[in-house]
This record gives C-alpha cells, sequence and structure tokens, in this order.
C-alpha cells in the first residue's frame, strides 16, 4: 500500500515541487490547501507528468481552527495510516491582522494551525512516520512574547512576527519530538532556504542575505524537505534541526530552552481547545 503523505501549502513554492516529488515516488498525496481551485490545477499539473499518482485535494484553511477541525477529521475518515505530515504553508503581512478566533495572523497561520493539525493527526501517524516542519533561520531572530497575540492593538512589525512563528515552529518540532521519543516517529524541522516566491516580502528582501547567500528557486529550495521525508538514512533520526544543504545544524539557543517550549504547549493547547500532553 502507498504511504500516505499529507502537506500543506501546496499551491506554489516548496510545497508544489515536494507534492510533485512524492507523487512520483508513489506516495498518496493528500494536500491541504486554502485555495482548493488553485490546488486542483497542482493535482492537475502533477497527474499529466505522472497519470499513475494518487493526489487528493482537501480544503485546510490554516488561520481559521474550525477549518483545521474540518480537514484533519477529512483526512481521518478518508484514509488510512499517514506516514508523513509535512507543515509546509506559510504566509506573512506587512501589516497588523488577526485571524477569525482573535489570534496574530502570522502566528496563527504559521504555527496554531498547524500545531492543532499535528496533534489531531497525530493518532493516525503510523509507527515510523515522519513529521516536517518547515521553519525559517529567521527563527534566531524571534522571540515569544505571547502577550500580544491576542490583542489587535498591539505594536507591529511584519519581520518580528515571522520570526516569532518560525522559533515557534522549532519549538514545536522539539517539544514534539521529546514526546514522541520512545516511538519510530521522527520529528524535525528545516531552514528551506529564501526561496523566489510571490510571497517573498520586500523586508525578507532586504535581510536574505543573514539567511542564505542567495535566493534559491523552489526545485532546490524543496531539497532538504525531500530529503527529511524520504532519506532512507534519516530514518528514526528526530529532533533536529536542518539548512537549505540538508545539513543538521544547532537551533536558536531560544529553540532549545526546555521550559520555553512546554509553555507554548501548554498555551496553544490552551488556545486551541485540547488537553495539554
Amino acid at each position: 500500500m502507498s504511504p500516505v503523505s499529507v502537506i500543506t501549502g501546496t499551491t506554489h513554492g516548496i510545497g508544489r515541487v515536494t507534492s510533485r516529488e512524492l507523487a512520483r515516488a508513489g506516495h498518496t498525496v493528500v494536500m491541504l490547501c486554502r485555495n482548493v481551485p488553485a490546488a486542483e490545477a497542482v493535482r492537475d499539473e502533477i497527474l499529466a507528468q505522472a497519470p499513475q499518482a494518487d493526489v487528493h485535494v482537501v480544503a485546510c484553511d490554516l488561520a481559521s481552527l474550525d477549518s483545521v477541525r474540518s480537514s484533519a477529521e477529512a483526512v481521518s475518515q478518508r484514509f488510512g495510516r499517514i506516514g508523513l505530515l509535512i507543515n509546509n504553508a506559510g504566509m506573512t503581512s506587512t501589516r497588523h491582522r488577526m485571524s477569525v478566533d482573535g489570534f496574530e495572523l502570522t502566528f496563527a497561520t504559521n504555527y496554531l494551525g498547524p500545531f492543532l493539525l499535528t496533534e489531531l493527526l497525530s493518532p493516525r501517524l503510523d509507527e515510523t512516520a515522519r513529521v516536517v516542519n518547515v521553519a525559517s533561520r529567521v527563527h534566531f531572530k524571534g522571540r515569544m512574547e505571547l502577550n500580544g497575540i491576542r490583542d489587535p492593538s498591539a505594536r507591529y512589525s511584519g519581520l518580528a512576527a515571522y520570526a516569532r512563528s518560525k522559533l515557534a515552529n522549532v519549538l514545536h518540532t522539539f517539544a514534539l519530538a521529546r514526546r514522541l521519543a520512545d516511538t519510530k516517529v521522527a520529528v524535525n524541522c528545516l531552514h528551506p532556504g529564501v526561496v523566489a516566491t510571490n510571497l517573498l516580502p520586500r523586508w525578507l528582501r532586504v535581510i536574505k542575505p543573514l539567511l542564505s547567500p542567495q535566493i534559491l528557486d523552489a526545485e532546490r529550495g524543496a531539497r532538504t524537505t525531500l530529503q527529511l521525508a524520504l532519506a532512507e538514512d534519516l530514518a528514526g533520526v528526530s529532533g533536529q534541526y536542518y539548512d537549505e544543504n540538508g545539513t543538521r545544524q544547532p537551533a536558536a539557543p531560544l529553540a532549545n530552552d526546555v521550559l520555553l517550549q512546554e509553555s507554548l504547549w501548554s498555551t496553544s493547547a490552551r488556545w486551541v481547545g485540547i488537553t495539554a500532553n
């Protein structure tokens, strides 16, 4: 039976490439996307290149907790055990916006929605599943200041909000890996490089020399994600952070703070309405 791979954010960039390559590798690919017509167009492109591919689209708006719950239920009902979960979707915003649930939008989309999705799908993970979180080297600049997450009048910086969300991705990775340490499930995160997409904001172009020596195309940017997803020599390797060259690297000191990991976990569980474990 083909392994089931669930991936968010597949309508452009590295998510699009990752979906295509997983389909070519024989996986049943389940694409979770807010823009369903765009995702269906990507599915059709993949099928045109690989007619035997098994690709599905499930609606999911990561900025809406209700949408995340609905998509997780749909995946659980329609598919068997999950061999791979890739939390790939992400966004940036130059202005302060709030999600439908009342959270700062970048944090809600990049971290809180994926946190809930991962928790809801965890019971469906097979014995040797892999969870891959697409983070960023900009997490080194992040500060986990949660007081303003629910305050629409809080002082806002697009860079600070993005860095905070990416730090949360790494904290989540390490906390989840620790919880699954007695299993064969692997949980890792990565910096894909600065990838040329229409989502690359002006401020990120300005600081891109701090993140990567060059802006990568989507094909190159997907390499580390695919490595963590497919490489046989990484089976069982967990709780690590990798760079755009597929090399294991130390994460930011804040990301390794276990107390901060646990504080974020318990707060996130309360916010999304699940029991902290």
